[in-house]
């Protein structure tokens, strides 16, 4: 008996009644689901209808060789499992067929016990393709999916610790860090291991929306407290009562928002817009920025009492730059979390294109990656990823453009200072700007040289120091010269 829950289908390809017969009674026997075709058209309307697990088919067909019919059905079903039906064991038909993707081959007339087994052998090798399958995309989305907050490096490390450490208690958090850098995963990581978890987390921007839209998000507000307030609303303090709010870019609230969370997070109360009725709530608040509060505070523009409220626990992101050792694990994690297609295998890089990857200083953090990583794997429609599949090829020569006016403007000044003292602009014989121009060009030459020569000639090392591509350098190489 087939060892499953469901019958196994089983399609029995052959013109003699006698075979179909002897098969049909055989496997329904054994519990297995049975249908028969006695041509090669029927076998195809047959498989049209319902995809068999298994065809067993004659390689003498009145209709169609057997063997281009094989080939037919695993071109349009490469996945359908086929057992070949054959006179003649040790032919070359046989043989044929088994390189055209038959799983198998029985001779007639048939030993039960060695065809029963033949069908054994090929559900198992089914079932064992699939699962191999299945685990493969499990393993790779397990990745995406169970770890949000990816990276081993030490300030990770600092960071995971950091959470694990005050996750169960109810302290107000202010998570600081860089744009992009994650720092609503930390509010997801802390909401998710402590004993709030069962109630809602909810999320404000408090950049997306003016003063007075966003008092009416945080407290909710009265029917007919305003023109255009039709019916109450709960705000997002009252929604997320028992669990936790997370405050996004709270250095953008201004100062009279800033008055009424202070309120909040000392009482733990406030009043919807347009009552007078407080209302409780059991809430642990955790706010983010990508601003230097304390230098906001200095400036008027943050409450210093909100700022100490805030700050209980301190939790800073690093940028991505100064985390360089979880770049492979973030795009491992990346490729994983974007694929090709629904269920296919992640996309795989080139160790050259990794190392372009780590190689760069991600002013964008975690973000930018994430972009980068979703772009090329559409790029790359499957394949491995490759330098050309990378987004920022055009950005670092416009940074080196940048670099180089920015040398140049440099080299300027230096020059203009050194003719401010000369007794005139024409004491060498030359008009002022001229000399100026050749200067700055010989001051420039003088670097390129000096580089190059620390770097023993390596170009590459020379731009590095530099802060050029190597290309760029190459170009400044044939204006002054050196090439």
């Amino acid at each position: 008996m087939a060892d499953t829950s469901t019958p196994r289908s089983v399609l029995v390809v052959d013109d003699e009644a006698d075979v179909r017969a002897l098969l049909t009674d055989l496997l329904t026997e054994e519990g297995y689901k049975v249908r028969t075709a006695d041509t090669a058209a029927k076998a195809v309307a047959e498989i049209e209808k319902h995809l068999p697990d298994l065809v067993m088919m004659d390689v003498q067909l009145p209709d169609q060789d057997g063997i281009a019919l094989l080939r037919q059905l695993k071109k349009e079903h490469s996945e359908l499992e086929m057992i070949v039906m054959t006179a003649f064991g040790g032919s070359s038909t046989a043989i044929k067929a088994m390189e055209h993707g038959a799983y198998d081959y029985v001779t007639k007339p048939f030993e039960i016990d060695d065809l029963l087994a033949t069908l054994k052998r090929v559900f198992e090798h089914a079932d064992m393709s699939h699962e191999v399958s299945t685990l493969r995309l499990e393993l790779g989305k397990s990745a995406a999916e169970r770890e949000r907050i990816v990276g081993s490096s030490k300030p990770m490390l600092e960071v995971f610790k950091l959470i694990g450490k005050v996750a169960s208690a109810d302290a107000t958090v202010l998570v600081t860090g860089e744009s992009g850098t994650g720092k609503e995963l930390i509010a997801e990581a802390l909401h998710r291991a402590s004993k709030r978890n069962p109630h809602p987390l909810v999320k404000v921007s408090c950049a997306a929306l003016p003063e007075s839209l966003l008092e009416t998000e945080l407290f909710g507000h009265e029917k007919g407290s305003f023109t255009g307030a039709m019916t109450m609303r709960k705000g997002r303090f009252e929604t997320a009562n028992k669990g936790t709010i997370f405050l996004d870019e709270i250095g953008e609230m201004t100062l009279g928002t800033q008055t009424k969370l202070l309120r909040i997070l000392q009482e733990r109360e406030f009043e919807r817009i347009g009552s007078n009725l407080p209302i409780k709530i059991d809430i642990r608040v955790i706010a983010a920025t990508n601003r230097n509060l304390s230098e906001e505070v200095e400036k008027g523009k943050f409450r210093e009492d909100l700022y100490y409220r805030l700050n209980v626990i301190h939790i800073h992101m690093p940028p991505l730059r100064e985390r360089k050792d979880d770049i492979a694990l973030l795009v491992e994690h990346f490729l994983a979390k974007f694929r090709h297609a629904p269920n296919s295998i992640p996309t795989s890089i080139t160790e050259e294109a990794l190392a372009k990857l780590v190689a760069y200083e991600w002013p964008g953090n975690v973000r930018e990656l994430e972009n980068a990583i979703e772009r090329a794997v559409v790029l790359s429609r499957g394949n491995p990823i490759t330098l050309e599949h990378l987004p920022f090829g055009d950005r670092r020569e416009a940074r080196d453009r940048a670099r180089l006016s920015d040398r140049r403007s440099r080299l300027e000044d230096e020059a203009d200072a050194e003719l401010a003292g000369y007794e005139g602009a024409g004491a060498n014989g030359n008009g002022a700007s001229g000399t100026l121009r050749d200067r700055v060009a010989a001051l420039e030459k003088q670097l390129i040289v000096d580089a190059l020569e620390r770097a023993g000639g390596d170009q590459a090392a020379a731009a590095e120091q530099l802060g050029l591509a190597k290309r760029t350098l190459a170009t400044k190489l044939k204006e002054h010269g050196l090439d």
